[in-house]
């Protein structure tokens, strides 16, 4: 529960917008003072003495006593090590904020190494903390949890914590497991991270970092694509022995911890922290591959027409329409976009996104060695979100800025339930981001009368969907093959490029041709290396979004008090009861048939204007 280190969040595609300095208006940078005022700042030094004493004090109080606790002395232990949480935290938000600004600095580079190391030793200290509580009875646990004295509110945490017990080591494998952590999978990510950021590609004569170059793919002129995508194909396979050493490695570990633990699957601890049943997820991953033909197979072909081609390649697949008009969009009518569409739903939510805009939330400009793609970090419940986007002023940066802003919402309303009931499952963590675009994409469509205009934005909005529920239902396939693969044995880098073309050949349908080179495409995704089995969670979200937003419209009475509702709830309740109050369940079958329906939909419709 001590946050080692930053979870990135990217949206959809993992295809951010990247390049050179733009006439964007004045782009926001990050004010992180609210955490702390620089490095060197008192307050940090503080903080770091003070996390030390805490660790210590709370392992002397408490360790070998756990069981014995009443439930007001039970209480007081989960707040102090809540407050332990919140200082760690702030830390590591501070040091991981930085670095993600400029991954190629030195310094900011070791200020975060040296934090994450000095953290995760003195948080050993904390260790027996899990290993004992789990030991306390089930009868013992449920009397201390239910009494209205003691810690009764932090139940839904603690029950995900204890659905770990048949998988805990004993006390001394998990400190090592702990203290291993800085030489083992973190630094594997901080290798992924700092190669990824100081990768150049040529286009044309012009050295390009990987945002610029993957910004490309989204050109209206069709020989930059060829140019962007071909550069990509270019650097990647020569990078791309570093890279299946990076997973090969890293799915190796984890099937050894796996393997001790006694896992079933490799995507059981997943499951297991986004507190999801595994026939859920296998029933969202049937539901999407058995609609490919109706989805990405249908809309490609369609596409594919648009573009006068009898076949796509790979730089045509998120390419705008021959019949849209390039634009531009201003940092400052981005903004106004954005509140605009959130206003309409609810004022109350335009009021939470403000901030972000006036205070130094949003660090928004492409600059060398800035990380890739977009997340909005939580950091603690005591401070406030962050927001990374790499802003170039297309359409689809705009809704990515919805995106972002969904989380950040999301985490500034859960915040109220405390650090350790704010977190929230990583199948629910997509809900307000995904609703935040749905409602930008809407207020646009409502306002645009024109044809050819509203043809764009839809193809846009399917485009985007796509990429949200198939094209990373495709990934966790590629993630399930690869892990069942290299419990086999070692993979060759050509292993792993015909699994990611297996899975592309499949998601994407016969209307493409795949250059030489996209085999290597899998090398550049961040997911596979930070956070294995994460992007189901994507496709997770969509759905459940596309559901509620049919609710919506439908009218269902109360919805926007429901919504915030289940917002502030963060990770204080199964998503069983929260959807209940939409008439939803994500456990029925039929449940995924609805979002994908909605997809289909407005295919159907593009249909329809193409006739």
């Amino acid at each position: 529960m001590i946050p080692a280190s930053l979870h990135r969040i990217l949206p959809r595609d993992l295809n951010p917008a990247g390049g050179d300095a733009l006439p964007l208006g004045n782009l926001p940078e990050w004010d992180l003072t609210d955490l702390y005022p620089s490095p060197e700042s008192p307050e940090l030094s503080r903080d770091l003495a003070a996390l030390e004493q805490a660790c210590k004090d709370f392992s002397q109080r408490y360790e070998g006593r756990l069981a014995k606790l009443s439930p007001a002395d039970m209480l007081a232990c989960v707040e102090s090590y809540q407050l332990i949480d919140i200082l760690a935290g702030r830390l590591m938000s501070f040091a991981g904020l930085r670095y993600y600004q400029n991954t190629t600095d030195a310094e900011r580079a070791k200020l975060m190494g040296d934090l994450q190391e000095k953290i995760t030793i003195l948080t050993t200290n904390l260790v027996f903390f899990s290993l004992e509580f789990n030991r306390i009875s089930n009868s013992s646990y449920n009397q201390t949890f239910s009494d209205p004295a003691g810690p009764a509110r932090y139940k839904p945490v603690f029950d995900r914590m204890r659905a770990m017990r048949p998988y805990q080591l004993s006390d001394e494998l998990e400190k090592f497991l702990h203290d291993n952590s800085v030489v083992g999978a973190a630094a594997w990510n901080r290798l992924f991270d700092e190669t990824t950021a100081a990768l150049t590609f040529e286009v044309e004569g012009e050295e390009m970092g990987m945002e610029a170059t993957l910004n490309l793919l989204t050109d209206h002129d069709r020989d930059r694509r060829e140019a962007g995508a071909k550069a990509l194909a270019k650097v990647f396979p020569k990078n791309i022995k570093l890279f299946s050493r990076i997973h090969n490695t890293l799915i190796k570990e984890k099937a050894i911890e796996d393997g001790w633990r006694k896992m079933p699957t490799p995507q059981t601890s997943r499951h297991l922290s986004n507190a999801v049943e595994p026939a859920v997820v296998q029933a969202l991953r049937d539901a999407v591959v058995a609609a490919y033909p109706r989805l990405s197979h249908r809309y490609y072909r369609l596409k594919a027409r648009w573009l006068g081609l009898d076949k796509l390649q790979i730089w045509d697949r998120n390419a705008p329409l021959p019949t849209e008009t390039p634009r531009l969009i201003a940092w400052p009518e981005a903004e106004a976009i954005v509140l605009d569409a959130y206003a309409g739903f609810s004022p109350e939510l335009a009021d939470l996104v403000r901030p972000f805009f006036d205070r130094g939330w949003i660090d928004a400009g492409v600059k060398p060695g800035k990380a890739p793609g977009a997340f909005a970090h939580p950091t603690v419940t005591t401070v406030h979100p962050y927001v990374l986007l790499n802003y170039l002023g297309k359409p689809r940066d705009v809704m990515t800025l919805a995106h972002e802003l969904g989380h950040g919402v999301h985490q500034r309303l859960a915040a109220a339930q405390g650090e350790l009931l704010a977190s929230t499952p990583l199948t629910l963590a997509e809900t307000a981001s995904v609703f935040g675009e749905m409602l930008t994409f809407r207020a646009l469509l409502k306002k645009t009368s024109d044809p050819v205009q509203r043809k764009a934005l839809l193809a846009g909005k399917v485009e985007d969907m796509i990429n949200t529920v198939v094209r990373q239902i495709a990934f966790y396939d590629f993630e399930c093959r690869l892990h069942a693969a290299r419990a086999q044995g070692e993979l060759t880098p050509e292993d792993i490029n015909a699994i990611w073309m297996s899975v592309q050949g499949e998601s994407l349908g016969d209307a493409f041709e795949f250059m030489p080179g996209y085999e290597t495409f899998w090398t550049y995704v961040p997911h596979f290396v930070h956070t294995p089995f994460y992007v189901y969670a994507y496709a997770f979200g969509d759905g459940l979004v596309n559901a509620l937003y049919a609710a919506y419209e439908d009218g269902l009475p109360d919805f926007q008090q429901k919504y915030f509702d289940l917002l502030k709830a963060g990770g204080s309740k199964h998503h069983k009861e929260l959807l209940a109050p939409f008439g939803l369940d994500a456990t029925d079958p039929a449940f995924w048939g609805k979002g994908l329906a909605m997809i289909e939909g407005l295919i159907d419709e593009l249909e329809k204007l193409e006739s």
